[in-house]
């Protein structure tokens, strides 16, 4: 199990994930301290992938607020708590949640990019606190092959070039997050 905390380079804000992908699946729990349009929100999520970094489940809970919980059969198929399809979301193998810079790592990982490749997505996108998952266009490309990625939000035009570590993790998502260093460890 590895810990992980991002701070916002937009205003007040923290992440501490909980990253496990050992065996044959990746699982997350997190917890944000954020805002969003000057108004605060704490969010819980955990996500679980397959092997491939195929997004198979997700839940979200705001505090004092909204709830969901998604499933995903890695192949594009999607279902809400109560088993119910999800069509809009139909062909969406990813999901980018907008509070965490987490949610980069899977398409960075499951696509595999070569040094200059491209390769527009649609996913599912969950802005904390409204948690209302909708289908939007996103792109990346490999800059430096598990090194830098350059996200691509079509559906916003915004555009970021993304380190990441040996797991694929971000490090350093200019203008939104950076990696905290880990704490020191006592003597």
């Amino acid at each position: 199990m590895r810990h992980v905390r991002w701070e916002s380079e937009e205003g007040e804000g923290i992440e501490h994930l909980a990253f496990d992908a050992s065996g044959d699946a990746i699982r997350v729990e997190s917890v944000v301290i954020g805002q969003r349009y000057g108004k605060a929100y704490g969010l819980c999520y955990t996500v679980h992938c397959d092997a491939q970094w195929r997004a198979t489940y997700a839940a979200f809970r705001v505090m004092g607020g909204a709830s969901l919980a998604i499933h995903g059969d890695g192949k594009g198929h999607w279902r809400d708590g109560e088993g119910r399809t999800l069509d809009a979301l139909e062909g969406c193998i990813d999901i980018d949640i907008a509070a965490t810079p987490f949610t980069n790592s899977l398409p960075i990982r499951r696509l595999g990019l070569k040094r200059g490749e491209r390769r527009p997505i649609q996913v599912v996108y969950i802005a904390a606190p409204e948690l209302r998952p909708v289908r939007v266009e996103q792109a990346y490309v490999c800059i430096e092959p598990d090194r830098e990625y350059r996200y691509e939000g079509i559906f916003r035009k915004f555009t970021a070039d993304l380190r990441v570590d040996e797991d694929g993790l971000v490090i350093d998502y200019p203008t939104l997050f950076r990696r905290l260093p880990p704490p020191a460890r006592k003597r």
